[in-house]
């Protein structure tokens, strides 16, 4: 019998976001790649990410060109990792602008990371615009196992 492969990158969706994208496909029948309004916490820009596993560590490689590491802050508490910074607008200088694609202003992204990760053991490098988290032995970190509980019948006292 093949014994199904545990995910362990599962709770990665930024859930905020593709809820918001949700909202805006159902209201408006479309999904828009452009700028269509004020940016909003419920409408900011949300860097890419790519996560894979390399050996037993886990890395997240997140593309945020244009922001200077200085401008990243990267923590983590609680078993979530948290990306966020400021992209700062290129000054106008009297431009008259055709489009703009480009998304500016803050971020933050989230990701819960795998039960039983050693928070002490992530690192991160900047190299031309995509910021590398690891962590270290994140594949066979020790989770705690689920188990159902069972709803005992009677009066309840």
């Amino acid at each position: 019998m093949v014994r199904p492969q545990s995910q362990p990158f599962r709770g990665f969706l930024d859930m905020m976001s593709e809820m918001e994208r949700m909202r805006r496909l159902g209201r408006t029948g479309s999904d828009p790649t452009h700028e269509t309004g004020a940016r909003t916490h419920a409408t900011a820009w949300c860097p890419t990410a790519d996560i894979v596993a390399r050996g037993k560590d886990m890395v997240i490689s997140v593309e945020i060109a244009g922001v200077p590491p200085r401008d990243i802050d990267i923590s983590v508490s609680d078993g979530v990792l948290t990306i966020s910074g400021e992209r700062h607008d290129e000054p106008d200088d009297g431009v008259t602008r055709y489009l703009q694609e480009r998304y500016y202003g803050q971020f933050r992204r989230s990701m819960v990371l795998p039960d039983g990760v050693d928070e002490r053991r992530i690192s991160a490098s900047f190299d031309n615009g995509v910021v590398r988290i690891t962590v270290a032995d994140a594949v066979d970190a020790k989770a705690s196992t689920p188990h159902r509980i069972l709803i005992a019948e009677g009066d309840g006292a």
